[in-house]
């Protein structure tokens, strides 16, 4: 089958890779029809290639039909329509029974100190072969797989694979409750839904800020009040006095290791991306640093006790944070990868209103052959031709 393939850094290829097939009796292969490009996998194709080999298969927000079901499999059958989450969790460890998907203690990476198996996501996260591919091997598909229905163009379901519930996860933590202020820093696909999910959970205003002229305007579509942040000389001074002087009562940090406007984070990361695998491994893992100037700009504008929600997927292990400022305005700091179906179950009905009340319609800026995939994720990073969100197809 053909499948994108990490090949270095800024290096992606399709290519010709062997089919999956059933290894044990609770997986599933399911024929992918469509399969997105996430932000955070721009984070391997710049960021994390220490942890990835040539010839990983790449991609974790897939959605196709069921193939095949091993014997262990009751909940789905061959021609199902299911999109897969991004994690992989067994539905029944003690993590899972508390709905901590995300920290599955059956697929746990325990070798590497990490939580639940990830597709497509490095060695860190298990080095599972992904969704960006002709054909994907589920595992625990007697949980895993969300079922769909077969009507409405793959885009109306697909991002139950991961951005929509991490959106939603996102809001849900931020708790910015009704008639609040809601501030989201980053409007890229996550940072979108983010803005529109609140709105929807009953914030009565969600600020949005980014520096890409097309994601202020698809934010602006969808009720979001926007700033410009490359017009701003003091983004949280802003933020405070566009609240009450106080500041939003929630702000999501949906950016994440690679924000902008941070030159000594971006210098160590591209330090340690040049370094051989062997000594970039170790010094990411015990001293690798992020880009933190959207996440110290955060907790600077949200107001005395409110809470900081990070969904931007961050990988620093010395990263200095304003602990006495936190603590003295009473700061609540919540985070962590998307307990993907935890969520799903509140979030399909909305998207089998014909109304599209989260306006999923409206977020794909590219449908590209599964071929063009180098050029999609060089345009992505590279944030050309009004690129918000892509999707291929296999």
């Amino acid at each position: 089958m053909r499948a994108v393939t990490w090949q270095g850094k800024r290096d992606v290829r399709v290519e010709e890779v062997p089919d999956p097939r059933i290894e044990e009796p609770t997986d599933a292969i399911v024929r992918i029809t469509s399969t997105a490009i996430c932000g955070s996998d721009l984070h391997l194709y710049e960021v994390l290639g220490p942890y990835l080999k040539p010839g990983d298969v790449l991609g974790h927000e897939p959605i196709g039909v069921v193939e095949e079901v091993g014997p262990g499999v009751t909940r789905i059958k061959p021609g199902d329509r299911v999109v897969v989450p991004f994690n992989i969790a067994c539905g029944s460890c003690w993590m899972c029974q508390r709905q901590l998907y995300a920290q599955c203690e059956t697929t746990q990476v325990t070798a590497e100190g990490k939580g639940a198996a990830l597709f497509g996501y490095t060695s860190l996260y298990g080095a599972v072969p992904g969704g960006q591919a002709e054909y994907l091997r589920v595992p625990y598909a007697e949980f895993g797989p969300v079922k769909v229905p077969d009507d409405g163009p793959d885009e109306r379901w697909l991002y139950l694979s991961d951005i929509l519930p991490t959106a939603w996860q996102a809001v849900k933590y931020a708790d910015t409750g009704r008639g609040g202020t809601l501030a989201v820093f980053g409007l890229g696909p996550v940072g979108q839904f983010c803005a529109r999910v609140g709105r929807h959970l009953g914030a009565e205003r969600v600020i949005g800020l980014d520096l890409v002229p097309e994601r202020l305007a698809m934010a602006r579509r969808h009720g979001v009040e926007v700033l410009d942040v490359s017009q701003l000389d003091d983004v949280p001074g802003t933020l405070i006095d566009l609240v009450d002087g106080r500041g939003p009562d929630a702000v999501i940090d949906a950016v994440g290791m690679e924000a902008h406007g941070a030159p000594l984070g971006k210098a160590a990361q591209t330090v340690a991306g040049l370094l051989p695998d062997k000594l970039a491994q170790p010094m990411i893992d015990k001293i690798g640093v992020d880009r933190l100037v959207v996440l110290k700009a955060a907790m600077k504008a949200v107001r005395r006790g409110g809470t900081v929600s990070v969904s931007g997927v961050y990988g620093g292990e010395v990263d200095p944070l304003p602990l006495m400022e936190m603590f003295d305005r009473g700061i609540q700091l919540r985070m962590g990868q998307c307990h993907v179906r935890r969520w799903t179950d509140e979030i399909i009905p909305l998207l089998a209103d014909d109304a599209d009340p989260l306006g999923v319609a409206d977020l794909r800026t590219h449908r590209l052959p599964l071929a063009a995939a180098p050029q999609a994720y060089e345009m992505f990073q590279r944030k050309e031709d009004g690129c918000v969100k892509v999707v291929l197809a296999p």
